[in-house]
């Protein structure tokens, strides 16, 4: 609330100084930490949209932090903690027709393609690197079989079994190769 009362107080000077602006900038939330999470509901009534940003979200949620040796290996994209956060976010969002995206290197992996887009995300931004093989995951599959790989991910309770589940619906497709290019 207090960034959306300095943007006003600047677009008052800017017309004030019959300075060319644009009067109607959105705003938007990074949502990085679980509180976030959990208040999406009533944040979703102050923004205009939502990016969710995984590098954090997951260290946060697990306790993990990726550069600590003694905990990395507990930071883990898969999680189900992480994926239900996700769509938890992706939900309220769609709910208050607001648009939402997902930054981090998890929009990077072509693994969690599928189900990140199954979700209804509007936009993964991700690393120049992996845009041509997130394209081709993309383009291979239809919506409807995204989806059905979401609410089905959404519903296990382990890393090992959304992997497994994972790399079959890959397969079964014909993309896993492209999964084992950037493994």
């Amino acid at each position: 609330r207090r960034a959306k009362e300095l943007l006003a107080e600047s677009q008052a000077e800017l017309f004030k100084e019959g300075l060319e602006h644009n009067p109607n900038i959105e705003v938007g939330i990074m949502v990085e930490v679980p509180s976030a999470v959990w208040l999406a509901p009533r944040l979703a009534r102050e923004v205009d949209f939502f990016s969710i940003g995984t590098n954090d979200l997951i260290q946060y949620l697990l306790a993990a932090d990726r550069n600590n040796p003694k905990v990395a290996h507990l930071y883990e994209a898969l999680h189900p903690a992480v994926i239900s956060a996700i769509a938890e976010v992706v939900n309220v969002a769609r709910a208050a027709d607001k648009e939402v995206c997902l930054c981090g290197e998890m929009a990077s992996d072509p693994l969690a393609t599928l189900l990140l887009v199954g979700m209804g995300l509007d936009e993964l931004s991700l690393s120049p690197l992996f845009i041509p093989v997130v394209r081709k995951v993309i383009r291979e599959v239809d919506y409807q079989t995204a989806r059905l790989i979401s609410r089905e991910t959404l519903q296990m309770a382990s890393v090992q079994e959304i992997k497994g589940y994972l790399v079959e619906r890959y397969r079964d497709l014909g993309l896993i190769n492209l999964v084992e290019m950037y493994r």
